[in-house]
């Protein structure tokens, strides 16, 4: 990877003048791996041989999102902290267009930065198809062998990608559907089809559900054009209504709440979406996981770390949350255990 002067040479060349002359003078499907220690990299001496050099590192986010945003915070905060002053950040925000997305990374990879840090599935998509050398780190992502469509992933991408999962276990959503309305028959699983990740979400919580014996019907919508008219369709044939993480329906939470709200409960992948929408989700904080991906940074750029050997990374915990605006208009009590998401 290509380390980057701040200074010229000119001014190098300068600054050696004037020192002579005065002579004085920084967590697969439901059984998600336990995370793995934090990184051991330790802030840089001030006095090391990285004194007057700097890293760039390009951040690709897919779209403004509280969850996304909390990521690419935690990764910003670990950098700072565990490599002060030697980090320069190009961030750059893709508003949700997979196109940006290409744009922006390939800017990254001709300006050959020293590492690249992909927020949500199609930032990564483009930076695994854009480069084979500079390092790539995704965070915000449910299924990394999904994602890059590697048959039989075991954890380990293998080549200059890596990352962190925002997978939270799918059996115990699963079961948190059934520790509300046990009574329930007809489950609606709503979702993007243009994202495979939420594709093998509901795959696999169907599988779940039906095994708890509930009656699951997928509803599929291809963008926010017929997202209103499938979420409709879902309502008037479910008793209950799952949506997983997924990148549009996190953006348009207020189209699914404007039909749902009052009427049917919807439980969510993820906290950002159960607060515009649903009822209750098993949640993770997408700092920790940014912050996680930012140890797995610094331990790349400052240790040499052979990202190709990195197992992806998840959340340390889960926690049971629900949201009380949607349970007063439903008329439910949350369960014990469970906390109240606190509107921002």
């Amino acid at each position: 990877m290509k380390l980057r002067k701040w200074m010229t040479l000119g001014l190098a060349g300068a600054l050696v003048l004037s020192l002579a002359a005065c002579g004085n003078k920084e967590t697969v499907e439901s059984k998600v791996p336990e995370a793995s220690a934090p990184a051991q990299t330790q802030p840089a001496d001030p006095g090391s041989e990285k004194d007057g050099e700097g890293y760039v590192v390009g951040i690709c986010q897919l779209a403004p999102h509280p969850a996304l945003d909390a990521a690419t915070q935690g990764f910003k905060d670990a950098l700072s902290e565990l490599l002060p002053g030697q980090v320069k950040i190009e961030e750059q925000n893709a508003a949700g267009d997979n196109n940006t997305c290409n744009t922006i990374i390939n800017g990254f990879v001709s300006d050959e930065v020293d590492l690249i840090m992909a927020n949500a599935t199609a930032p990564l998509q483009s930076a695994a198809s854009a480069t084979d050398t500079i390092p790539v780190l995704g965070t915000s992502i449910t299924e990394y062998g999904v994602a890059l469509n590697i048959d039989g992933f075991t954890g380990v991408v293998g080549t200059n990608v890596s990352g962190t999962s925002d997978l939270a276990p799918l059996d115990q959503q699963a079961q948190m559907i059934k520790e509300w309305y046990p009574d329930a028959t007809d489950v609606g699983l709503i979702y993007c089809s243009g994202e495979p990740n939420s594709q093998y979400q509901v795959d696999n919580v169907q599988k779940y559900l039906e095994d708890l014996g509930y009656t699951c019907e997928q509803y599929p919508f291809s963008d926010t054009n017929d997202m209103a008219s499938v979420v409709q369709d879902a309502v008037s044939n479910s008793d209950v209504l799952y949506v997983p993480t997924d990148n549009t329906a996190a953006n348009n939470t207020g189209i699914i709440n404007n039909i749902c709200q009052g009427v049917i409960p919807v439980f969510a992948g993820e906290e950002g979406i159960c607060g515009g929408c649903g009822v209750a989700t098993l949640s993770i904080s997408y700092y920790d996981i940014g912050y996680k991906t930012g140890e797995m940074a610094a331990d790349i750029l400052a240790n040499g770390a052979d990202i190709s050997t990195m197992p992806i990374e998840y959340a340390p915990q889960y926690v049971k949350k629900y949201n009380p605006v949607t349970c007063d208009a439903l008329g439910l009590t949350a369960p014990e255990g469970y906390e109240a998401i606190v509107a921002e």
